[in-house]
């Protein structure tokens, strides 16, 4: 299992919406997630930052996250929900969340 955690932005004039939209995730979608090996999925808000956290069961990362890409309900839930997201400015080439490192982790 493999620990995930990322970061991006919220424009403060979408938040609300954004939360509203993820209170009533598309049950398609939220299957995708599920059957991309995707485990704890949550994300938080603080201050215009989202956070995400999750649990990667899978054993080939790369190939989940291209069918995730590759699945159109997918692709239409990121059509809404993306252009409410500002990626931060010192993302690493080809992210749109910035993964952040693990510093500390207890059982």
């Amino acid at each position: 299992m493999k620990r995930i955690a990322q970061v991006i932005g919220v424009k403060p004039e979408c938040f609300e919406e954004y939360s509203r939209l993820h209170q009533a995730i598309p049950q398609e979608v939220a299957d995708h997630i599920h059957a991309c090996n995707y485990r704890n999925y949550s994300i938080f808000h603080w201050n215009g930052m989202l956070f995400s956290y999750l649990e990667y069961v899978g054993e080939d990362f790369e190939a989940d996250q291209a069918k995730m890409a590759a699945h159109e309900p997918t692709q239409r839930w990121w059509d809404v929900v993306g252009p409410m997201q500002q990626p931060v400015a010192d993302r690493k080439d080809g992210e749109w969340w910035a993964e952040i490192d693990e510093v500390f982790h207890q059982e």
